[in-house]
This record gives structure tokens, sequence and C-alpha cells, in this order.
């Protein structure tokens, strides 16, 4: 039945490929893997691979593979993506020897593939679950770990009609847990090779922090008054847009610094009509253009999980939609993180809120409200921010735990 899935899938991504850029990108890359591992493959070296469904998994990957190349540089390192979203930012990441696609998981495409690299270890990150690829590999005797994955009764492994499928748990070595609900649920179907680790991003926003980039033109923006307030808004979507920059509009004493998600013409033209102050975007900005301006928006990638540092309050979007993007970038700068209701399957998110630096918000009313008490409570805002960058540091150290267990094998 599965082997049928994975079929009629394929025919369904090929046809989609007449539609879509992003799916005829993910299958021209898909099918150019080969090309991409016939040229690098060195048939004599050592490979761990580590498989990362998209750009998220990635940087919950990322520590781990840094580690390995640190500490065991005899091993060479294969990264493969599910994602063009994942796969076109990071395939020139520097931190693996070989960057492709992860082929359809047919069994001629697994018994290829792993006939070509022959890991001699193997990590899926979070959710993935490639039923030929993880046979052939316990087939094969390769220790495979599942990193930072996390289990909830509804998922296809613990309903009476998914135990076929399930199967594919009984691939893994070990599993490396984000919490105790993943390592019963785990247990009730009679798997114990498990490990409460938590959650490997949290030791890569720390790796951030410390890398945290100075940006002149946004200490310009944001000036030299310690009292200045700074608003911080990332990968944010216009149903988030319209909420806070209503609430800015009329209170021009804050700093607002946007950073939408899509960051398209026509988005970044509606974010500056829904503005009534003056708005400079940063590829066009000077540390003088700056100065006088309401607000900034960052139109260009790879510079916001640095801005977060120069904010009073966060806010991180996608909670009006499919789900609240990285809290954790900003939290980690001991920044109280405002975000939307769809965030109830994120760990991060509920863990800060408990804590007290995490807050949601359902509408402008909660926003202003939530927003004016940060403007005239300074203990408030204080207790809110050492809450937030507290909760991050306090679950640091999954790396270690990972690497202590797996270095038996290594």
């Amino acid at each position: 039945m599965y082997n049928l899935f994975i079929t009629l899938y394929n025919i369904g991504v090929w046809v989609a490929t007449f539609f879509s850029k992003k799916v005829k990108t993910m299958w021209e890359g898909e099918h150019d893997t080969w090309r991409i591992l016939d040229e690098k493959v060195e048939h004599d070296a050592q490979y761990i691979w580590v498989h990362a469904a998209s750009l998220g998994e990635f940087e919950q990957g990322r520590p781990l593979m840094e580690r390995i190349r640190r500490d065991h540089p005899q091993y060479k390192i294969l990264l493969t993506f599910f994602s063009p979203s994942g796969y076109e930012v990071r395939k020139d990441y520097k931190g693996a020897d070989i960057v492709c696609y992860l082929p359809i998981d047919t069994i001629s495409n697994a018994r290829r593939f792993l006939r070509t690299v022959r890991p001699v270890m193997a990590f899926f990150i979070k959710y993935e679950f490639w039923s030929n690829y993880l046979h052939i590999l316990k087939h094969r005797q390769v220790p495979l770990y599942s990193v930072s994955s996390i289990f909830r009764p509804g998922q296809v492994f613990f309903k009476w009609y998914g135990r076929g499928y399930g199967q594919v748990l009984d691939c893994f070595t070990h599993f490396f847990v984000q919490n105790e609900e993943s390592k019963q649920l785990l247990h009730g179907i009679g798997i114990d090779r498990v490990s409460i680790t938590g959650d490997t991003r949290f030791d890569r926003v720390l790796q951030i922090k410390d890398a945290g980039k100075h940006l002149p033109v946004v200490e310009a923006f944001v000036g030299n008054n310690p009292q200045q307030k700074v608003f911080v808004a990332g990968s944010s979507w216009q149903p988030d847009e319209e909420i806070f920059i209503k609430y800015f509009n009329e209170h021009p004493e804050w700093k607002l610094i946007i950073a939408p998600h899509v960051i398209g013409e026509n988005h970044l033209a509606q974010i500056e009509q829904l503005l009534k102050g003056r708005s400079v975007r940063y590829t066009k900005a000077t540390e003088e253009s700056v100065r006088d301006a309401n607000c900034l928006i960052i139109e260009c990638f790879g510079l916001l999980s640095s801005i977060y540092h120069y904010a009073t309050v966060t806010y991180v979007g996608g909670g009006f939609g499919v789900g609240i993007h990285n809290v954790l970038e900003a939290a980690v700068w001991d920044k109280p993180v405002l975000f939307g209701p769809n965030n109830q399957h994120f760990q991060e998110a509920q863990g800060l809120k408990a804590a007290g630096g995490g807050f949601e918000i359902h509408d402008d009313a909660e926003f202003a409200k939530l927003i004016g008490r940060f403007s005239s409570d300074s203990d408030f805002l204080k207790s809110s921010s050492h809450a937030a960058g507290a909760y991050v540091k306090s679950l640091g150290g999954a790396t270690d735990a990972i690497i202590k267990e797996i270095e038996k094998k290594l």
C-alpha cells in the first residue's frame, strides 16, 4: 500500500511540475541528485547522512553536524533535503561535504542511493519517516537516529489502521525526543530506545546569538536614547501587520522594525500603504536616512536573528495563518515574544507562555492592551524579558546529550 501511494504521489508531483515553479524545481533537483552523487561521493570515505525536510529541520540538525565535523573530522557529511525551501537556501552550506535533494522514496531509488553513499550512520530530523530508505538502512545494519522528534496521539503510528506503516519506527536505533509525551507514546507501542533530550534548535539559537551581527543602519534607526522603545516584527504576514501597524500608527513614540515573511514587491507596497509615518527599506537606507524614520522595513534575508537584539518587544508572525514561525530567535535575546493564536502545536510557544515570556493575542484590542502594559509597567517588561531568555537557556544541551549517545557507535 505504501509503495502504491509513493507511485501515485510521484505521478502527482510530475503533473504539478507543469503548474508550479516550486514543484518543478524540486522534481529537477531530485533527478539531479544522481549526477551530484556520482561526481562528489568518495568511495573510500565514511559518510554520516543527515536528512532534513526543509529549512527549519536543517537548523535543528545543524548543531549536530557541526559538532560531528569538529569532534570527528574523519567522517564526511552528506546533507539531504526534501523541500526546495531548504535546499535552495542551504545548497552551499559549508558544514556538509555533499548537499542534495533526497530522491523520492521508491525501492529502486532507496537502493541506488544507499548503494552509492554507503553511510555508516544516519540522522533523520524531527518528522521524516521514509519507509523504503529506513528499512534498507536497518537491513544494512546502519545506526539510525531520529533527532528532535516529537509525537502526538493523533499521528498515524498510534492508530489501529496505522500499525503497518508504524513498523518504520522499528528501524531506528534510538529516538531523541523533545518531551515526555513522545516517550510515553513510543513506549505504548513497544519502543523503549528513547531519550528525552529536548530540541536542538535551542542550541542553534544560542549559537546564533553568540554570532550576532553588528548592524550600523539598525543602530542609527534605533538611536542612542535608552528610553526609546522598539518593536520588532519578524516573519510577519498581512493579518499580523494589519494588527500591529494600526497600533503603531497611533503611537509614534515607538520605533517599528518589520521583517516580513514574504518580501515581494506587492507585499512591501501593502505594508507601506498601511503605514502613516515615514518608512525606509533597509537595502536603500543609510545611517543618515533612517534617523528620523518611524519604520524600518527589512526586505532581505539573514538579518532578523540579529535584529531582535535591538527590540524592546518582539512579534513573530504566522499565528493568524498556517502557524507561527521561529519564536526562539527572538526569545534568546531576553525579549518578550507576541504571536497569534495558531501556536498550539508549537511546543516552544507553549513553553514560553508558561514561563511568562510569550504572549498570545487574538485581535488588535488585545494587542493594544498588552503593548500598553509593556509601555507603562517597567517591572512587567523586565520580568517578561528575563523569563523569555531564561526559558531558552534552560533548554540548551540537546546536542551534547545526543553526541554522548552516538559516540558509542562512532
